[in-house]
């Protein structure tokens, strides 16, 4: 008789890595539209809300506190040009390493390279792309910003940076660090860009306004982490050790305030 033991190498296979892709062909004829449509969905447009709030919030506090130039929305849609494709380079980058470091699979939510949408080479093209759409971009804003160029760059290539080591180099989301990035870059970090990028000046104070926004972000982030801990469990991902430990709190608080 036949027996239907699976090798561990039958579920590596199942769930999909870097080095076993899933079985499943991927058509060579698809439309082109829905190939447009798989990268779009690659960037995870839904996410970009927390990128484009916080640009926007600054640019709505330059508009109160106007610099010498005053408001302009020239400005206001070359930051959003710059902030944005940065954004979505960060989450390309993430469904790379994520995929790479066998953290994504059949049960993972994001089904980029899981599902064979796009290729390995195609992800790392698009994160490429974006990342010199933004760069693009900011050198315009340069041109047109009455910020000096020093002041521009650092808190850009230090948003841009950040978005890439988020997952990549160090991947400070696998040593537990990513919720403290994400606190910073969108909430403090995308405000100051944009209320500099109009007015030439930091006015420290509207750091005060980035907080909600910044703790919202990490609420959802939050959440997305509580939903992938029985994913993460099994990887080197530290991120599901930092969930437990606060579900962990936040259950105990419950205890103590439910009555017996």
């Amino acid at each position: 008789m036949k027996t239907n033991k699976k090798t561990d190498n039958d579920i590596t296979a199942a769930e999909g890595n870097l080095l076993q892709p899933p079985n499943e062909e991927v058509s060579s004829s698809r439309n082109p539209l829905m190939k447009v449509r798989t990268y779009v969905v690659a960037l995870r447009p839904w996410s970009l809300s927390g990128s484009l709030l916080p640009t926007l919030l600054g640019a709505a506090l330059s508009y109160r506190l106007p610099g010498e130039s005053g408001f302009s929305w020239v400005t206001l849609l070359l930051t959003l040009c710059t902030v944005v494709p940065v954004h979505g380079a960060g989450n390309v980058v993430n469904t790379y390493f994520d995929f790479v470091k066998g953290i994504d699979n059949r049960k993972s939510d994001d089904r980029t390279l899981v599902d064979r949408l796009l290729s390995i080479d195609e992800v790392v093209s698009l994160g490429a792309l974006l990342y010199m759409a933004g760069c693009a971009f900011f050198l315009l804003l340069v041109i047109l910003s009455p910020a000096r160029m020093e002041h521009l760059a650092l808190v850009y290539f230090g948003g841009l940076s950040s978005s890439f080591l988020y997952t990549g180099g160090i991947g400070l989301k696998y040593i537990a660090l990513g919720d403290i990035v994400v606190l910073v870059i969108f909430g403090p970090v995308a405000v100051v860009f944009s209320f500099l990028a109009q007015t030439g000046r930091v006015d420290w104070p509207i750091i005060y306004y980035a907080i909600p926004l910044a703790l919202n972000t990490e609420a959802i982030l939050h959440s997305n982490n509580t939903r992938d801990l029985e994913i993460d469990r099994g990887s080197e991902h530290r991120t599901s050790r930092c969930a437990e430990q606060t579900l962990g709190v936040a259950g105990t608080g419950q205890n103590y305030l439910d009555p017996p």
